[in-house]
């Protein structure tokens, strides 16, 4: 082969490749508007769609741009959900069960007490028909979702009190969102739901008594410690999904390139936030064991856990004798819960049990 000729010819044709590449994304230019139901400076969630902007940008070659609102700059913290079913915004980045009043199903789609933990909902999303469930019932809202992230098991809450009984639950105000308020309502408690931003004042002006909100890492930023000294493990998020939302109709008039980098970018942010919140989550937890900030690593007392399991049963069956949404949603998730439920107690809750550990609570 006539080296100077092929050397011609390959040049030819990177040169066409890139003018087809630069053409291809010359047609169409477009930058998105993106609401968040928290701060757009939170830590590792906030971080997170940052990173997901960014990946779009770079998969489109700088086509497709994608500007950032926090919460309450253009819509409402919890009321990004009308907004973007409005086509008043793009999309939006959220949890679903702050839904749950439109939908008693959404609250399916982050999370229940005693329920997935991370590797189990995102296999239940991706391979057991649990993302196109969701998309069949935001689609009546004009909506099309995307895994947002997943925050992995979540603490139970940060308390002014310590809680020794069941009784001790009764009459507080807790800000807790999903089907863990219906089952701390069961319990006695009386739920709010707050957006994370107000949270803080609430808690130090004595508006709650007790918040969760997710876990060691957020948690001390939002500086809950200062005004609450009980840190209780939890059972009511163990596998937390968030939401990449964007409008149905508008998202179905972008071009298919568009598109495919949103749910690369998507993809991409969902697995690089549940590993980010698992390392900065264990070097924040460090910092509360060696007792840098005075507070005490409590568990919920038996009665508590025991009382919370009877509760949960009984409102998942509730929901679905109400909700025909909610029982197609959960009769998917009970074909594939148990097994995989099975597989996580053989392999890794039986490797944690044997693992090595001198981690013991406080007493609370």
């Amino acid at each position: 082969m006539d080296r100077r000729k092929f050397l011609k010819t390959a040049g030819v044709g990177a040169v066409a490749s890139a003018v087809f590449t630069t053409n291809l994304y010359a047609k169409t230019r477009k930058t998105l508007k993106i609401c968040l139901s928290w701060p757009k400076t939170l830590p590792i969630m906030g971080e997170g769609i940052y990173y997901f902007a960014n990946r779009v940008k770079e998969l489109t070659d700088g086509a497709l741009k994608i500007k950032i609102y926090g919460a309450n700059e253009l819509v409402p913290a919890l009321g990004v959900f009308d907004a973007c079913s409005k086509g008043l915004i793009d999309g939006f980045h959220s949890g679903p069960y702050y839904w749950k009043g439109k939908n008693p199903a959404f609250s399916l789609f982050t999370a229940y007490p005693f329920g997935m933990v991370a590797d189990e909902m995102q296999g239940w999303l991706d391979f057991a028909g649990g993302m196109e469930l969701w998309r069949e019932l935001y689609a009546k809202y004009n909506l099309i979702p995307f895994k947002g992230g997943n925050t992995g098991n979540q603490m139970g809450g940060w308390f002014r009190k310590p809680i020794k009984s069941l009784g001790d639950l009764r009459g507080l105000k807790m800000r807790i969102p999903g089907l863990g308020g219906e089952v701390m309502a069961a319990l006695g408690v009386k739920p709010v739901n707050i957006p994370g931003g107000e949270l803080y004042t609430a808690l130090e002006r004595g508006v709650i008594d007790a918040t969760e909100w997710v876990g060691p890492a957020l948690d001390i930023k939002m500086g809950f410690y200062k005004v609450a000294k009980y840190y209780y493990s939890g059972w009511h998020e163990p596998g937390t999904n968030l939401e990449l939302t964007f409008n149905k109709r508008k998202f179905e008039r972008l071009p298919k390139e568009f598109k495919a980098a949103i749910e690369v970018a998507a993809n991409d942010m969902n697995a690089r936030m549940l590993a980010q919140f698992q390392y900065k989550n264990g070097i924040a937890l460090k910092k509360i064991m060696q007792g840098e900030y005075g507070v005490k690593l409590c568990e919920f007392p038996e009665d508590v856990n025991e009382a919370a399991k009877k509760a949960i049963k009984r409102i998942l069956e509730e929901n679905a004798n109400k909700s025909k949404d909610f029982a197609m949603v959960y009769e998917n998730i009970q074909k594939y819960f148990p097994d995989t439920r099975k597989w996580s107690d053989v392999g890794m809750k039986w490797f944690l049990d044997v693992r090595d550990t001198d981690f013991k609570y406080d007493n609370c």
